[in-house]
C-alpha cells in the first residue's frame, strides 16, 4: 500500500505532511509525485504566505525513499533515471522553488530522502531527539546529483561528504551546529514552535518574503546585477503593502499586508 501526501491549508499557511506511518513515511514514487504536484499547485496560490512540511506522527519526518520498491522500480538506469530524476529530483525542486517560505517541522528519523526534503526548505525546525543522515554507503548506491545539489547549497562540501562518506547519524544537536538545521526545540514543541515560525512569516507583507527568497537564490550566482534586476529590487515602492507598512509605522499600529 502506497503512501500519501496530504495538504491543509487555514488562513493562508499550508500543512503538507509526509504520511506513510508504517514504514516511517518512508517515501515511495507514488509520495515523490505528489509531493511535486502539491508543491506546485500551492506555489500557484497568490494568497498563500508559508507552507510547513512535516511528517505524520511523531516518530519520523520521512525515514528515506521506500528501499522495498527499488528492485521494482528502479532495476535498470533508465527506470533509475525515471525514479530520480523524473520523481525525487523533480520533488526536491518543487520544494526548492516554491516562491513562498517554507519551513520543515522535524520530528525522529531525518534520514535519506527526508533529509533531502528538510534540506531544499527555507527553515528547518527539529525536536532534540531528531537524527538526520544518508548512510547509503552501506546500502550500496549513492546519492543522485540532482538530490545532492539541495544538501551542498545548504551545508557545503566538507558536511556532505561527512555525512555520506561515514554513514553516521547525526543528532540534532549536531546537525544543528553543522548548520543542517534553524533551531532546535523540546520534541512535544515541534509543531507548535512550526506554526509559529509561519505565522510570524505570514504577518509579513507577502510580496517581500516572496522577493526574499528570490534574492537569495540569485545572489548566490556568480552573475553580476544587472541593472534592470537592481531596478526591479524597488518594486516594491508602487505596492499597497509599501504604504500600508509605512503608514502602520507612523500611526505606531500593526501592519495589515493584503498582498497587493
Amino acid at each position: 500500500m502506497s503512501g500519501s501526501i496530504l495538504t491543509e491549508t487555514v488562513d493562508g499557511i499550508a500543512t503538507v505532511t509526509l504520511s506513510n506511518p508504517a514504514k516511517l513515511n518512508a517515501v515511495d514514487l507514488a509520495m515523490w509525485h505528489g509531493l511535486r504536484a502539491s508543491m506546485q499547485t500551492l506555489s500557484a496560490e497568490p494568497g498563500l504566505r508559508c507552507v510547513i512540511l512535516r511528517g505524520a506522527g511523531n516518530q519520523a519526518f520521512a525515514a528515506g525513499g521506500d528501499i522495498e520498491e527499488f528492485l521494482r522500480v528502479r532495476a535498470t538506469v533508465d527506470d533509475a533515471l525515471r525514479y530520480h530524476e523524473d520523481g525525487v529530483a523533480a520533488a526536491l525542486a518543487a520544494v526548492r522553488d516554491c516562491p513562498v517560505p517554507t519551513v520543515a517541522a522535524i520530528s525522529g528519523a531525518c534520514i535519506g530522502g527526508g533529509l533531502e526534503i528538510a534540506g531544499c526548505c527555507d527553515l528547518r525546525i527539529a525536536g532534540e531527539s531528531a537524527r538526520f543522515g544518508a548512510p547509503i554507503n552501506k546500502l550500496g548506491f549513492s546519492m543522485y546529483p540532482g538530490e545532492m545539489a539541495g544538501l551542498l547549497a545548504l551545508a557545503g562540501p566538507a558536511v556532505v561528504l561527512e555525512i555520506l562518506l561515514e554513514g553516521r547519524i547525526l543528532s540534532a544537536a549536531e546537525a544543528l551546529q553543522k548548520g543542517l538545521l534553524t533551531r532546535v526545540v523540546g520534541d512535544e514543541a515541534v509543531f507548535g514552535e512550526a506554526q509559529a515560525s509561519a505565522r510570524r512569516i505570514a504577518a509579513g507583507a507577502p510580496g517581500v518574503a516572496r522577493a526574499h527568497k528570490a534574492w537569495a537564490r540569485r545572489l548566490q550566482s556568480a552573475a553580476p546585477l544587472s541593472g534592470a534586476e537592481k531596478r526591479a529590487a524597488f518594486d516594491f515602492l508602487d505596492t499597497e503593502d509599501y504604504r500600508e507598512g509605512l503608514a502602520a509605522f507612523l500611526e505606531k499600529r500593526k501592519p495589515v499586508f493584503s498582498g497587493r
